[in-house]
């Protein structure tokens, strides 16, 4: 894996999550889904804080704190009413920030710096990758959280 391919998943899964969420309000994103699962506004945060590993993984200032990522880490409590969590408009405003540090990131790291041991079973750019996997897992479901509070499909 080299930085430029992980720039552009990177961009591909930040546009097709805009896309997903376009004209969702805040209080369709905190609607559950039936029988169970994350609302959108803890599926988005959650991709949110997720990019505070990516970050950490490349040596760069995380983009929320503990305390901001911890509501929306796997296991928290659902969010499932307005207050609860952040509002949609502030997610997608971290998580546009976040894509700029992650860009950023990625233009000054070399393939060198992603074959550095990340822990004692894969390097950087493995952990990075699986980090991307883990995001456009969450992406999809916004497309299937989209429809279940009455959208449209956004992505053909």
């Amino acid at each position: 894996m080299i930085p430029a391919d992980l720039k552009r998943l990177y961009g591909i899964s930040h546009q097709a999550l805009h896309v997903n969420i376009a004209g969702v309000t805040d209080d369709e994103a905190v609607r559950q889904p039936e029988p169970g699962g994350n609302c959108l506004n803890w599926t988005v945060g959650h991709i949110v804080a997720s990019r505070n590993g990516v970050l950490h993984a490349l040596g760069r200032e995380l983009h929320w704190t503990p305390d901001e990522a911890a509501r929306y880490k796997r296991g928290s409590a659902p969010i499932t009413g307005p207050g609860e969590g952040k509002p949609l408009t502030k997610l997608v405003q971290d998580l546009d920030r976040s894509q700029e540090k992650i860009q950023g990131a990625l233009d000054s790291v070399t393939e060198a710096d992603l074959a550095k041991p990340h822990d004692a079973k894969q390097s950087v750019g493995e952990w990075i990758t699986f980090l991307h996997f883990h995001e456009a897992y969450h992406v999809g479901q916004t497309g299937l959280l989209r429809r279940l509070v009455g959208k449209k499909g956004a992505i053909g």
